[in-house]
């Protein structure tokens, strides 16, 4: 496999080859640049159940029926298209802003005041009165989130060497996971609190003060924005006409992935589309799951914020050090296949019904599960991209990861519906025996010098 040049721009990660000992696979956390990325995470990670699986946990209790939450959980497709606009976010300069900020660090702090404004959008309606205008906002949340991640993966993909890729990945994961968690259970708790003695039953003022709250953390982000140094740009040749740039822009990033690859890139579009199916399909219902169990906002939010945060940080920090020091695809191919496994404890979980010592139990292996898939994958998908076009490419690889797995949740409620809760999840569990096969598969190839 060919690794993508070193960037242009100085790195504040030490620039050995190799990483050949576990104490400078450590020291790696410890960067400047690694330090940055667990802060971006963060903001990268917090909008996404918001829009996905905490709304649904919301909208469940407002009275919304399976089937629409599952419909609407086609919000989070715009994750899976944003490589449409990759090219504009890869290239365009926005008025005011890059001029100061740099291209990377402009469409950031912009994609974050949107978040933010839309997250307060969703604070103030009311789902159990009109669903319409929370549904527009959460698409707004959802398109500039998926934004924020174009410029994000670019800045990290330009900032370091390939080498230190795996920690700044895990960094990068466990910032995003500590947000998912603050944006999971963190809602949750706030709602709860605000509600007070009514543990149950929906009450629209302590859901928007939960949401406020989140969009007041987005803050800490925007200042890290304002605070971090912008990676060298990499140099463009001036475009002297619109079909120019956007042969420059749109098309040769995408000729470049297929001329390294070759008949290749057809496996690994493959394996990256079905990646992580089975945690995603599954957990547009794993809200509504709780909600039906009888466990109470408090609850969730407890388990979660302990025990699923303490799980996801160890398994995204074993993930990046795995990674770093036994190769990407070994540590590729354990997070499938434990991904896919932990699926396995929800369908116990519904036969056991509401026991939250087995919820403990339950989300900590899929934390952990998901901590050491994610971390490997996203140092995987990196070190498919070349830092010419890093923005666009890096977009329609993570972009390929969603689509379809998104799609195909879709339809989750409808599923529900009609088998139950114990058949959906061990059906999800099955979606993930095939990318055993397309792990082993793409570990044997070797990219192509265009």
């Amino acid at each position: 496999m060919v690794n993508p040049p070193t960037p242009s721009s100085p790195s504040d990660l030490p620039a050995p080859s190799t990483v050949r000992t576990w104490r400078e696979a450590l020291r790696l956390y410890l960067q400047p640049a690694s330090l940055r990325m667990l802060a971006l995470g963060f903001s990268a990670g917090l909008p996404l159940l918001l829009v996905l699986g905490t709304l649904s946990f919301r909208l469940r209790e407002a009275g919304i029926d399976r089937s629409t939450i599952g419909y609407l959980s086609w919000v989070g497709l715009a994750y899976g298209v944003k490589w449409m606009w990759a090219p504009l976010v890869d290239r365009m300069p926005i008025p005011g802003l890059t001029k100061r900020l740099g291209r990377r660090r402009s469409w950031l702090l912009l994609s974050q005041i949107v978040i933010a404004g839309g997250l307060v959008g969703m604070a103030v309606n009311d789902p159990s009165q009109l669903l319409t205008p929370l549904v527009a906002c959460a698409l707004a949340v959802a398109i500039a989130s998926a934004t924020q991640d174009i410029a994000l993966d670019a800045y990290r993909i330009e900032s370091a060497q390939v080498h230190a890729q795996a920690a700044l990945a895990a960094s990068y994961q466990t910032g995003y996971r500590l947000a998912m968690i603050w944006a999971g259970a963190g809602v949750l708790w706030v709602a709860a609190w605000v509600q007070g003695e009514q543990t149950t039953g929906y009450v629209q003022s302590a859901w928007q003060a939960a949401y406020g709250a989140m969009a007041l953390s987005m803050l800490p982000g925007m200042l890290v924005v304002l605070a971090s140094p912008e990676p060298a740009p990499m140099p463009f040749a001036p475009a002297r006409n619109v079909a120019e740039w956007l042969r420059g822009a749109v098309l040769e990033p995408f000729a470049d992935f297929w001329l390294r690859y070759r008949w290749q890139a057809v496996l690994l579009l493959a394996l990256i589309a079905v990646y992580r199916i089975s945690d995603v399909v599954m957990g547009i219902m794993a809200n509504p799951f709780y909600v039906d169990m009888g466990f109470t906002k408090t609850e969730v939010a407890s388990v979660t914020k302990v025990y699923g945060v303490i799980m996801t940080l160890v398994g995204a920090f074993v993930g990046g050090v795995l990674s770093a020091r036994l190769g990407v695809m070994r540590v590729l191919m354990l997070g499938a296949a434990l991904s896919a496994a932990s699926n396995l404890l929800f369908v116990w979980l519904s036969g056991v019904g509401h026991d939250v010592q087995a919820l403990v139990w339950v989300i900590s292996a899929d934390n952990l599960a998901s901590g050491i898939a994610s971390a490997a994958f996203i140092a995987y998908l990196s070190s498919l991209t070349n830092i010419s076009y890093s923005a666009t490419q890096y977009a329609l690889l993570s972009s390929m990861m969603l689509l379809l797995p998104k799609f195909i949740a879709g339809f989750s409620g409808d599923f529900v519906n009609a088998h139950g809760y114990a058949t959906f999840f061990t059906a999800t569990a099955w979606l993930g025996l095939p990318v055993l096969l397309l792990v082993a598969l793409a570990s044997r190839v070797q990219a192509k010098d265009a």
